[in-house]
């Protein structure tokens, strides 16, 4: 343990790659390969499940400190991080404990079964034999916030430095649902288990977004666009009988979409597809809104199937007869796409005519000149997609986020100006500033939320709207504050739909402050009939093949 918290102080203490990458090299070259494999499950989000809830580690973390749970609440709301207050607080020792990281991991995994007050007890004999940094550490592994400034790719890239494995073998080897309870560090990172690889996704491509001039990308006939759709990412595997869908956070959901079943009857083994899923029904693309009602249900009813059924909209073949193909040109990993999804239609309409199969294709497209295509992307609201992806038709499929071959030009973001209502105390460095905030707009003369936002402002800015807020509050419902509505900011965001989980009746996605209309009173902030006119119609634009 001692070892892993020094490396996560190591790490934690530097904004240099290079030196993280050092960290993590020198690590894996000499832990123990149980402490390795943990490592590598701690820090790519596979951590044991919490044995223990947040609300009883307060109490007990208050009751060992001698402190009040209401200070210890105003401390935590201060340094916003729940793993650094509780070890703040904790009385000094002079204690040590010399478990290693797969030791207390193991135990962790133990408590899961026991009794609160067995809970209890092993929670404060271990917080009185950890340092300080080795309770941050014992604690984040017990709340399951590891956000440490290291990516999987970082940590991919030095553990292919201490093995003298290939990064990109390695990050294939780190995907999928093993854990560090199902697996050893041999088997993960040297050894190609055939039952373990056989619903094993690849490694995601992800394109950057368009920089400059979308023209500096050269000659326009060497690229191929397509929409950039706003579903699920996810990869599609049929092997050896078995069906298997990934989202791109690496969450297996083959149950929560029981519609691609169908594609067993009719895609061959050894097939992989890169797509999205989207909300499919009377041939129109449903919107996110739609979908978000089947994301983490347990279980998926007749009538959610029969409400918001499902497609896969496929783009790229990552797998063609049991072979990797990701190193074809794209062009022709399409042509061969084109083709599976053509015929794979027609054996369904074969087999079940009267139902719809959930395979569509991603239209690509060609064009002369960069105004062309600029002109398709203006069409992207009507489309209900994000804007374009360009593909340069040689580009190999490669792995993580790789400049050069794959750019996405999503069209400029939905913009309303509204007015400050409801504010917060942000986390982490702005823990004692109000930088959480809710806006609203108008409607008959009063005005409804319909949004909340804690990014955009400079940190200048932010502390002027803080200490307005302090001085103008109206009422306090806990750790939130009501505000006199005087300021207008432009909110900008990505998306829109109807929605009747909110009282606005209108949901956005990725909602944040452009700029603090400070020329602007709140008299001439928009209306939220001014939002909802912004919601884009329907259009069919899928080609079924």
């Amino acid at each position: 343990m001692k070892q892993f918290a020094e490396l996560i102080r190591t790490i934690d203490g530097t904004n240099k790659t290079t030196l993280k990458v050092a960290a993590l090299t020198e690590y894996f070259k000499t832990a123990t390969d149980e402490d390795k494999l943990w490592t590598i499950a701690i820090l790519s989000h596979r951590r044991p499940k919490r044995p223990v809830n947040t609300t009883l580690m307060r109490e007990w973390a208050t009751e060992i400190s001698g402190i009040p749970l209401w200070l210890f609440e105003e401390s935590y709301h201060i340094v916003g991080d729940l793993a650094e207050t509780i070890a703040l607080i904790l009385p000094t020792t002079n204690e040590s404990s010399e478990k290693s990281l797969s030791q207390i991991i193991q135990e962790l995994i133990e408590l899961r079964k026991k009794e609160d007050s067995e809970k209890k007890a092993y929670l404060q004999e271990n917080w009185l034999k950890l340092n300080y940094y080795e309770r941050f550490v014992f604690n984040k592994i017990m709340t399951g916030g590891f956000r440490i400034g290291v990516s999987q790719k970082l940590m991919t890239r030095a553990l292919s430095q201490a093995t003298d494995i290939d990064q990109d073998v390695l990050a294939h080897k780190l995907m999928g649902s093993w854990t560090g309870e199902n697996t050893t560090f041999k088997e993960l990172v040297y050894e190609d288990n055939e039952v373990a690889m056989r619903g094993k996704p690849y490694p995601f491509y992800l394109a950057y977004a368009v920089e400059n001039e979308v023209s500096d990308l050269g000659d326009v006939t060497q690229w191929s666009a397509e929409h950039k759709w706003d579903g699920i990412r996810s990869q599609t595997i049929i092997r050896a009988g078995e069906i298997f869908v990934w989202s791109r956070g690496e969450e297996l959901v083959t149950d929560k979409y029981p519609e691609f079943q169908k594609f067993l009857d009719v895609i061959p083994d050894g097939t992989v597809i890169d797509g999205e899923i989207l909300p499919y029904k009377n041939g129109q693309i449903l919107n996110f809104n739609d979908l978000q009602t089947r994301i983490g249900r347990k279980t998926v009813g007749k009538k959610l199937l029969l409400d918001v059924p499902v497609v896969i909209v496929a783009y790229d073949l990552l797998e063609w007869q049991g072979k990797d193909i990701r190193e074809l040109p794209f062009q022709e990993r399409r042509a061969l796409l084109d083709k599976l999804v053509l015929d794979s239609n027609e054996k369904a309409n074969l087999i079940e005519s009267d139902s719809m199969f959930p395979l569509l294709i991603s239209e690509t497209m060609s064009f002369t000149t960069w105004e062309d295509i600029a002109k398709e992307r203006e069409r992207s609201a009507d489309r209900r997609s994000e804007g374009l992806m360009l593909k340069r038709k040689d580009s190999p499929y490669l792995v993580g986020r790789k400049k050069g071959d794959w750019w996405k030009w999503k069209v400029d973001p939905f913009t309303i100006d509204a007015v400050l209502t409801y504010a917060m105390r942000g986390h982490g460095r702005r823990a004692n500033l109000y930088t959480d905030y809710t806006f609203g707009l108008w409607q008959d003369g009063e005005l409804v939320t319909f949004a909340k936002a804690y990014s955009g402002l400079t940190d200048a800015e932010f502390r002027k709207v803080d200490a307005w807020i302090k001085k103008n509050t109206l009422q306090r419902f806990g750790p939130v504050r009501s505000v006199t509505p005087h300021h207008v900011f432009e909110i900008a965001f990505e998306g829109i739909a109807p929605s009747k989980r909110h009282k606005s009746g209108v949901a956005t996605r990725f909602p944040r402050i452009i700029r603090w209309r400070t020329d602007k009173p709140i008299g001439e902030a928009n209306t939220l009939d001014d939002l909802k006119a912004l919601i884009p119609t329907d259009g069919t634009f899928l080609k079924e093949e």
